[in-house]
């Protein structure tokens, strides 16, 4: 079952963003007999059904709302969240540098809260398929219903793999078959020689870290199998700026630092590249007290509460329940 587009006149099951004046943001999914209640007054669902995208609408107060489909970026910032999400401006980014492709076949780990996965889907779209990995079950639940929330359900193309990527992979595709590997967790290198093993020759592998020594460290692994080409580190900074009339100029505020994207290739089995030979005889540029600031502890980890993370588990359930019930879809069993 495919979404219906995110175009046109707005339908019951659309989930819409409300903007009031004064920028106070409300998203809501257009259900029958639904209103959205606010001390401006009421703003029944009924008044927005059937209007074209980005129509401006007064509730019972004459309090007014300008009316849109909220873009993927928009749905990923406000969704709830399990783990960190991938933030838009490195999801595009790591579309571009895997070069994810309509009909790719894609593993990633971990999903997290969905955010990347969304991404994928929406990449590779109905002809392509998508694997995702990850440890924790509350987390493959948020971004199950994440994605059920958006899209209004769970797409046929997309399956979640509850374990680690490294035991689980060999079982779950066949070697040779993955195009695109996309890792986003503390330490993948440990998951580099199963994505190596599943990758087709000329796939792309990439890694998504938040600090330097991680990064090192997936660079000089991916040096040390010899089966992918010369690693490639990038960081994406976006800045803002403040347009209006001959004011013009950066905002003094900017998306900085979020983490750092590691691409390599596959080699055909027994390639070696010129580049790898000249590195041979250099001696390396890290000592066995490197390796141990490499490990998974002393790169650290943030923690999240049982108590909180069950929480986020249930107001994403709701959330895709939501969604269900307003497309016509039975709501989930969980």
């Amino acid at each position: 079952m495919s979404p219906p587009r995110p175009s046109g006149p707005f339908r019951y099951g659309d989930r819409v963003q409300l903007t009031g004046p004064k920028g106070k943001m409300h998203t809501i999914t257009l259900r029958e007999g639904g209103e959205l209640h606010t001390h401006h007054g009421v703003l029944r669902h009924d008044r927005i059904v059937g209007l074209p995208d980005g129509s401006v609408v007064a509730n019972s107060g004459d309090h007014e709302y300008l009316a849109l489909r909220p873009l993927l970026r928009d749905f990923v910032m406000s969704m709830p969240r399990g783990a960190a999400i991938v933030y838009p401006k490195d999801a595009a980014q790591i579309l571009a540098s895997a070069d994810i492709f309509p009909g790719a076949v894609v593993v990633e780990a971990g999903v997290g809260s969905g955010a990347l996965s969304l991404w994928l889907l929406r990449a590779i779209g109905q002809d392509g398929s998508l694997t995702s990995f990850e440890r924790r079950e509350e987390f493959a639940d948020v971004a199950a219903a994440n994605v059920a929330t958006f899209l209004g359900h769970a797409p046929d193309n997309w399956r979640i793999v509850v374990g680690d990527l490294a035991q689980e992979l060999p079982e779950t595709v066949a070697s040779g078959s993955v195009d695109r590997i996309v890792l986003d967790m503390l330490a993948p290198w440990e998951c580099i020689d199963a994505a190596a093993e599943a990758l087709t020759p000329g796939g792309v592998v990439l890694c998504y870290v938040a600090t330097a020594t991680q990064l090192s460290r997936v660079a000089e692994y991916l040096r040390a199998t010899d089966q992918f080409t010369e690693p490639e580190a990038t960081e994406t900074m976006v800045r803002g700026w403040h347009v209006e009339g001959l004011a013009v100029r950066p905002d003094h505020r900017m998306v900085a630092h979020t983490g750092f994207l590691i691409t390599a290739r596959r080699l055909a089995p027994g390639a070696v590249p010129p580049d790898v030979r000249r590195r041979a005889l250099k001696k390396p540029s890290y000592s066995d007290e490197d390796v141990e600031l490499w490990t998974p502890g002393a790169v650290g980890d943030r923690q999240i509460t049982d108590k909180n993370l069950r929480k986020r588990v249930r107001d994403a359930q709701r959330a895709a329940d939501g969604a269900r019930r307003a497309s016509g879809a039975a709501p989930s069993e969980s």
